[in-house]
């Protein structure tokens, strides 16, 4: 039985997921992006056997040119073919990884027919919110939890990183509550996200993707804010490396 590898080589994280000639899962692994991308995406594929792979994420560039065999399709490809086996007929897409964050509106066949992407900077991303727990002393992890804890909003006026964390600064020497600034923080984003999802689909549940669907906080809050459903995978960030795997399985079924 062939096995076909997809590999999303994101700015934080590397995933790699392999599934079988009918497209079922086999196996997955994921470990840290670190400075060097290939080299941890080679260590993460020494004892992995495969029979064809192709790369996704903002290093598939590298990673095409370190492997000859390998194969890149883009990430809105990618994630849209994840998504829509984890929920078939989903129709709107957010993504939001550590660089970037993307609303993608699929047709009722699955396929990519509008997408829009914030790939200018941190504002709104997982970096973002990774800079803004660690200088309010949170873990990443317990980031979104704190912020639901909040009783009360408190306004973000900056998205740009840099003015956020002055801005951070200021209110945490006037005294405002660290669970509170971290609620802004988080629908700063959720604002940022949901009017680039609104550009694409106005209506509809919404499947949210990437590492930051782990955070509790963004989830709710962007359906608070859009006034629909919004659903996470089991496992959110590997998406894009199942798109990809599924995608190559396909080609290969209709080649043979």
């Amino acid at each position: 039985m062939k096995k076909y590898a997809g590999i999303d080589i994101g700015s934080r994280t590397i995933e790699l997921l392999l599934v079988d000639e009918q497209g079922k899962i086999m196996d997955f692994f994921q470990t840290d992006t670190g400075f060097d991308p290939i080299t941890e995406a080679t260590r993460i594929l020494r004892d992995v056997s495969y029979d064809q792979i192709m790369a996704t994420g903002y290093g598939r560039g590298l990673f095409e040119t370190a492997f000859d065999d390998a194969q890149t399709v883009t990430e809105i490809k990618a994630h849209a073919r994840g998504v829509v086996s984890v929920f078939p007929g989903a129709t709107t897409i957010l993504d939001i990884g550590g660089q970037d964050s993307k609303a993608i509106a699929l047709n009722d066949k699955g396929r990519v027919k509008k997408f829009e992407m914030n790939d200018r900077c941190a504002a709104g991303t997982g970096k973002f919110l990774e800079i803004m727990a660690k200088n309010l002393g949170f873990s990443i992890d317990d980031f979104g939890l704190v912020a639901l804890a909040a009783r009360n909003d408190l306004s973000i006026n900056s998205m740009c990183t840099v003015f956020a964390e002055s801005e951070v600064t200021s209110l945490i020497a006037r005294g405002a509550d660290r669970k509170e600034i971290a609620r802004g923080l988080h629908l700063s984003v959720v604002k940022r996200a949901a009017g680039m999802i609104n550009r694409v689909s106005s209506k509809g549940d919404i499947v949210f993707s990437g590492g930051v669907a782990n955070n509790p906080c963004i989830k709710d809050l962007m359906s608070q804010k859009l006034g629909r459903q919004v659903m996470v995978p089991e496992t959110p960030q590997m998406m894009g490396a199942l798109g990809a795997a599924l995608i190559l399985a396909e080609k290969a079924s209709e080649t043979s």
